[in-house]
């Protein structure tokens, strides 16, 4: 969206707090997603490297970044944005389709309860975190199809007392939600329409006044993978196109490395869970 003279519409960013975790015990060695293959294995030191780059990006950006500890035996842990969602201090906790990420869920509760959250609520149904339940300022998006039940909708709404949209996701490259769709600000979205049916395209046209379309190059190295402050967007170094896209559109793309997360399906926002006070 541009201004009457033609510029780009100034963003304004906003101060985060995050929850992290480190790839201590990441690796790949089961395939719950088309991008897993345990025959080709993660550089563990240039995945740690690769975090660690990420997190002080947040930091720089004036972002406040807390960590959980990863436990042994839970190499998808890293991926924090599946471990809850978090809004108004209220939690809602994850249930996986997979059992090879259910303990998990344990792990990230007890951290919330051991942080002083007060309200911790149970999940009803299959519901993956962040990665498949989108903040967009005014309501929820809730994403399904593949790893998150369309039950979860309800249940959001009676959590958080927030407006729900759900939206079917068709293509299994796109598994979650947060892989097909970045809320950039409460107006404006990147998303990937290929990885939705028309019902789901239509909701999200009818949710933001401005909507970027991701090129198939971009979504291909899940580049809509992202975190948004509202100027910021940490995006995967990889998505060349979409950082010209979003930086014609007033935004600032800061492009990090995160290609051994990507062996596992994952990238920026994958690891990165908001705690929204």
């Amino acid at each position: 969206m541009t201004q009457p003279d033609g510029t780009a519409r100034r963003r304004v960013p906003r101060r985060a707090t995050y929850l992290m975790c480190p790839p201590t015990h990441f690796t790949v060695r089961y395939a719950i997603n088309p991008w897993m293959d345990p025959a080709r294995p993660v550089d563990a030191a240039r995945a740690m490297t690769q975090w660690r780059n990420l997190r002080d990006t947040f930091a720089r950006l004036g972002h406040l970044v807390h960590t959980i500890t990863p436990e042994p035996g839970l190499p998808d842990m890293v991926f924090a944005a599946n471990g809850a969602v978090v809004i108004g201090g209220t939690v809602l906790g994850a249930r996986f389709r997979f059992p090879q990420r259910e303990a998990e869920c344990a792990a990230y509760l007890r951290w919330f309860q051991e942080n002083g959250y007060p309200v911790t609520v149970p999940p009803r149904c299959v519901n993956e975190g962040e990665g498949d339940i989108v903040f967009t300022g005014h309501g929820l998006i809730a994403g399904y199809g593949f790893r998150s039940d369309v039950a979860v909708a309800d249940h959001l709404a009676e959590v958080f007392g927030l407006p729900v949209v759900s939206v079917r996701l068709v293509d299994p490259r796109f598994y979650h939600l947060d892989t097909a769709l970045c809320v950039l600000d409460p107006d404006t979205a990147a998303y990937y329409p290929a990885a939705f049916d028309d019902a789901g395209r239509a909701t999200l046209a009818a949710q933001f006044a401005e909507l970027i379309e991701a090129k198939d190059t971009d979504a291909e190295v899940l580049g809509l993978n992202a975190v948004s402050d509202g100027r910021h967007v940490v995006l995967p170094a990889s998505a060349l196109g979409l950082a010209g896209q979003l930086a014609d559109r007033g935004f600032e793309p800061v492009p990090v490395d995160v290609s051994e997360f990507l062996r596992a399906g994952g990238g920026p926002k994958c690891c990165t869970l908001e705690l929204r006070s």
